[in-house]
């Protein structure tokens, strides 16, 4: 009598240890699962059913009988298998979702980082164009005030031009310009074109240099300048009374470093209301026409 008293206390430990068993069993699995959602979100008629069923184990332990008891815990456990798979079900959809959603807002992130980032290199391009072109044209002004005002030591030609300080290079020969011819070449520029305009002094200093690189007229500027019969200050004296002023010495200055207001093979120029002899007019080929003079190759 007494054993089947300690059986009878016995069986309903063991039931209610396997329950708790099973009950953790389940709760570690829908954590791995879920995460500490799916308890969370557990619908509410499987928990309803969890409660029933442990509540029925219980009571049918506590009325000592253990085939029943055995029953109800067999039952109990195909309820929460069911509940299982129906929480898998119902999760896994969502947890697709939740991954879709993430890998999308990802990629929308990357693509506006992306656009930003090019955004950025654009704009730094553009800057970076902008101090170029900014440090190019203070370094074309700086190089547009040197050559007025520094004249270079040396020309340098081909057989055809005569070439910039910066393709000396390219030259065939060249020509060291003392003081002194720099000195005739401002005079007869202020004698010829006092009155006309800058571009007009240019262009004097222009034919002169042309003839110093042609092989039809002297290799020197003095012998350019003073041949007979070319330049009539030269006759008639006003080369040597004149003093150039600022424009004819930076005209000259330009010139030399290669501004040209005619092209390379103009050789003649002449004012036709001044001049006596109009042999050039009517023997040579017009270039073009600045203030008085006309210009001819």
């Amino acid at each position: 009598m007494n054993t089947n008293r300690e059986i009878r206390w016995v069986a309903p430990l063991m039931i209610v240890l396997l329950v708790f068993i099973l009950g953790a069993s389940l709760i570690v699995k829908a954590v791995e699962v879920y995460g500490d959602s799916a308890t969370k979100e557990m619908p509410e008629t499987a928990q309803n059913a969890h409660d029933d069923a442990a509540d029925r184990i219980h009571r049918t332990s506590s009325e000592g009988d253990g085939a029943t008891a055995v029953k109800s815990m067999t039952q109990t456990s195909a309820s929460h298998e069911m509940m299982n798979q129906t929480v898998t079900a119902v999760g896994t959809p969502r947890i697709a979702t939740d991954y879709i959603s993430i890998k999308a807002a990802e990629h929308l992130e990357a693509e506006a980082l992306k656009e930003q980032q090019a955004k950025k290199a654009k704009k730094l391009a553009a800057l970076e164009k902008q101090q170029k072109l900014e440090k190019q044209k203070a370094l074309a002004q700086l190089t547009a005030e040197k050559m007025k005002t520094t004249p270079p030591e040396t020309l340098f030609f081909t057989r055809t031009e005569l070439l910039t300080q910066a393709d000396k290079d390219k030259s065939t020969w060249d020509y060291p310009v003392t003081d002194k011819e720099l000195l005739m070449l401002q005079k007869i520029v202020m004698a010829e074109a006092e009155g006309e305009p800058y571009e007009g002094k240019v262009a004097v200093a222009n034919v002169v240099l042309n003839r110093l690189r042609s092989a039809n007229y002297p290799d020197t500027i003095k012998d350019v300048i003073y041949q007979k019969y070319q330049f009539s200050p030269v006759a008639n004296g006003r080369m040597d009374r004149v003093t150039p002023n600022e424009d004819a010495i930076q005209a000259v200055n330009e010139a030399m470093h290669g501004r040209k207001e005619v092209p390379d093979d103009t050789l003649f120029f002449l004012s036709i209301t001044l001049a006596d002899d109009l042999t050039v007019h009517h023997s040579q080929e017009k270039v073009k026409t600045i203030g008085h003079h006309t210009f001819y190759k």
